[in-house]
């Protein structure tokens, strides 16, 4: 098909697990592959490649900003252009959302977001993604030429496995002129929180767990068993949680082995997020909440006196 260009995320100087479900995209539209990581701590980051094949990784490190719009692509584009990279792929993530549209912008190749699958057809690439808040599922296809753009849903691709490394070869970037506007500071969620785009478990609470306390329950719930804390808009809108854990359509799509749905009624807004996860549970007090629906298994129950039922259960399952 062409040469692919994979842009990766790091966080300090470690690459993220998200990088093997790139590559397994990458593979599916050719056999050259690069990769670039941009902002401090990407040289360190690059070695991780190797596992999965990638031989040659562009960074941008040294004095730069955590994270440049305008300035990352400036330093990206011309590589892309100069190095005939048919094919740009990003994570579907704040960072690949932003970066990936100005570079398509950038480029005038075309830019197709959030795609769930990739296939071949006729020699080019077709692209899966779901439009109307999930209601339809369309297949794209690019029509012009230049770097084409695409950013990939998390969990939709089954992630390269790793192998016996192969010596990476670091390019560096040349430096922008300048930074319109950089990310200067990051605030670290708490230690030990997973994000609820890259969790195989979530369990996530709504309007019924009454309160901030409400929540309490379901985050010792989701240490015990490794799995991310979620939440519904109306939750997040009243202040009892933080809006980097909601899901949603206005929040974040997620696609998780495992959903539990813990007093969340099923609103188009939040099924809309999480509906193609591999299977559902829901736990409410009302039978006819919509979220029953969708569920794979329902407990019509108080949410705080099956939590706990719920927790011992999977922690003795997840030891066995």
């Amino acid at each position: 098909m062409g040469k692919v260009l994979i842009i990766g995320e790091h966080r300090r100087d470690e690459l993220k697990a998200n990088a093997a479900e790139l590559v397994a995209a990458a593979r599916v539209l050719g056999d050259e592959i690069d990769a670039a990581l941009l902002g401090p701590g990407a040289e360190a980051a690059a070695a991780a490649f190797g596992a999965y094949g990638v031989a040659t990784v562009h960074v941008l490190d040294g004095d730069v900003p955590v994270y440049s719009s305008d300035g990352f692509t400036e330093a990206l584009a011309p590589v892309i252009e100069a190095g005939g990279f048919e094919y740009v792929l990003l994570m579907q993530s704040f960072l690949g959302r932003d970066l990936g549209a100005r570079l398509a912008a950038r480029l005038g190749g075309g830019f197709i977001s959030d795609v769930t699958a990739l296939t071949v057809e006729d020699g080019r690439l077709v692209a899966t993604k779901p439009l109307y808040a999930g209601k339809v599922i369309g297949k794209v296809a690019f029509t012009g030429s230049g770097a084409h753009v695409v950013t990939i849903r998390p969990k939709n691709f089954t992630p390269a496995e790793a192998g016996d490394p192969v010596a990476v070869t670091t390019q560096t970037l040349a430096a922008p002129a300048g930074y319109k506007a950089r990310v200067t500071h990051v605030d670290e969620k708490e230690a030990g929180m997973i994000d609820v785009k890259e969790a195989d478990i979530i369990v996530s609470g709504g309007r019924g767990v009454g309160g901030p306390e409400g929540f309490e329950p379901l985050l010792d719930f989701a240490k015990s068993i490794g799995a991310a804390l979620g939440a519904s808009r109306a939750a997040v809108d009243a202040g009892w949680i933080e809006h980097s854990h909601q899901v949603g359509q206005t929040g974040k799509v997620v696609n998780p082995q495992l959903y539990i749905a813990c007093g969340i009624s099923g609103a188009i807004q939040h099924l809309a997020g999480m509906q193609t996860s591999k299977v559902i549970v829901a736990v409410n007090n009302n039978p006819d909440a919509p979220i029953f629906k969708l569920a794979d298994y329902g407990i019509v129950d108080n949410l705080f006196d099956v939590v706990p039922v719920l927790k011992e259960r999977m922690v003795e399952a997840l030891k066995s």
